[in-house]
């Protein structure tokens, strides 16, 4: 293994919503196949009918099924959302989120209820939901920086092999110490 390196293949700049009764009434739409970044509206329908993490996913997941993609196919999606109480501490179950695909193994849709920090951080980011599609030719990061209101999708190169090394690696690299910016 060399030396981590990470180089910028796209970004996009964006400035936060409010937050109005749980949503931040948009997704982040990521495609690793062309480097696109883009910002979409949720709609009212979404959040009538696909309520909730799980509701959303399968809502951006559904023009996924319409196409007939299967687990490996790089139009297949990778849905994760937290749902409207993602990030209040008054609730317990706030730290979870709903990650939704393909499954390999059905070739249905399935869903996995996972904890940490990603969804709340995603919805202080300023976004409902991560749609993450297609496969890039080299190993990618996709970092949401939600203090400086940008998206950045990064080549990296010189990654470890275990994923707690992975994880050890990145915290140091992107923490907001580490570039020289002193916590408030």
């Amino acid at each position: 293994m060399g030396t981590f390196t990470a180089y910028e293949m796209k970004r996009l700049g964006y400035e936060k919503p409010l937050i109005e009764k749980g949503y931040a009434n948009r997704t982040l739409y990521v495609n690793l196949s062309d480097q696109d970044i883009a910002i979409k509206p949720v709609t009212g329908t979404m959040k009538e009918v696909f309520v909730g993490g799980k509701g959303f996913d399968l809502c951006l997941l559904s023009d996924v099924e319409k196409w007939g993609a299967r687990w490996n196919d790089p139009e297949n999606a990778i849905c994760i959302a937290s749902g409207p109480l993602g990030g209040t501490p008054i609730y317990p179950g706030s730290g979870k989120s709903i990650v939704t695909a393909i499954s390999a193994t059905t070739g249905s849709v399935m869903d996995s209820n996972v904890g940490g920090y990603f969804g709340p951080y995603l919805k202080f980011s300023g976004f409902d939901a991560l749609e993450i599609q297609g496969k890039s030719k080299v190993p990618a990061i996709i970092f949401i920086d939600g203090i400086e209101e940008q998206v950045q999708i990064l080549e990296a190169a010189g990654l470890p092999e275990g994923a707690h090394e992975i994880s050890a690696l990145l915290t140091d690299y992107f923490g907001r110490e580490s570039r020289g910016i002193s916590p408030s």
